[in-house]
């Protein structure tokens, strides 16, 4: 079999266990599993905001319908950065914003979610009155509600929220679902696989060639 065969067939099986991880179109949690994740993560949670998150997650598992959602985070800092006692680190808040962006990485993506959009505020246009000085505006995709409630355990055990609370005075947290959208990421993989196959392939021609 030609190796462009080849090549072509182990890019496509990448494109597949791509989709397989990225999913988004599950099942809704039976009501014990959704029980038992939220008392695993009631376990987990050391914060000074733990019982109010708490029964915010639980609102937000009510709507749990097993699809994907995007989370919309309004974000604004604290002057200075304010840890609990025994941590050490800079009061600058937005240092501490960017530790705790680094340590989620890994939690976000084993559980299939993505950063889709992190945008700081550049001005004014329409501001009623009362409205609150946002510093920035993220866009995070998830999964499913259940591969959310299984980043934050997995955040709440590697301690990583102290970070984020110790950056943020201010937070507007809801999770809306696209109508339109412009972040295509399975087509996108799906294009970057097809460019490599036609780039291997010419290099494999030009090299049959010489």
């Amino acid at each position: 079999m030609p190796t462009a065969v080849w090549i072509a067939q182990a890019l496509f099986a990448g494109w597949v266990a791509f989709w397989i991880w990225y999913g988004g179109n599950g099942q809704p949690m039976a009501l014990a599993e959704r029980d038992a994740l939220l008392s695993a993560l009631q376990a987990t949670d050391t914060s000074a905001q733990g019982e109010a998150s708490l029964a915010e997650v639980r609102e937000l598992m009510a709507s749990d319908d097993g699809k994907e959602f995007v989370m919309q985070n309004l974000v604004r800092y604290r002057p200075k950065a304010l840890y609990p006692a025994g941590y050490h680190y800079s009061d600058d808040p937005r240092a501490a914003d960017k530790r705790y962006a680094k340590a989620i990485w890994w939690n976000l993506l084993r559980y299939g979610n993505l950063i889709l959009m992190v945008a700081p505020r550049s001005g004014n246009f329409v501001v009623p009155e009362g409205a609150d000085a946002w510093h920035y505006v993220a866009l995070v995709r998830y999964r499913s509600r259940k591969d959310f409630l299984r980043f934050a355990i997995a955040s709440n055990k590697a301690d990583t929220f102290v970070h984020k609370w110790a950056a943020i005075e201010k937070t507007h947290i809801f999770p809306v679902r696209p109508i339109v959208s412009l972040f295509m990421v399975r087509s996108l993989v799906a294009l970057a696989l097809f460019c490599a196959w036609l780039l291997l392939a010419r290099v494999l021609a030009a090299g049959s060639m010489a």
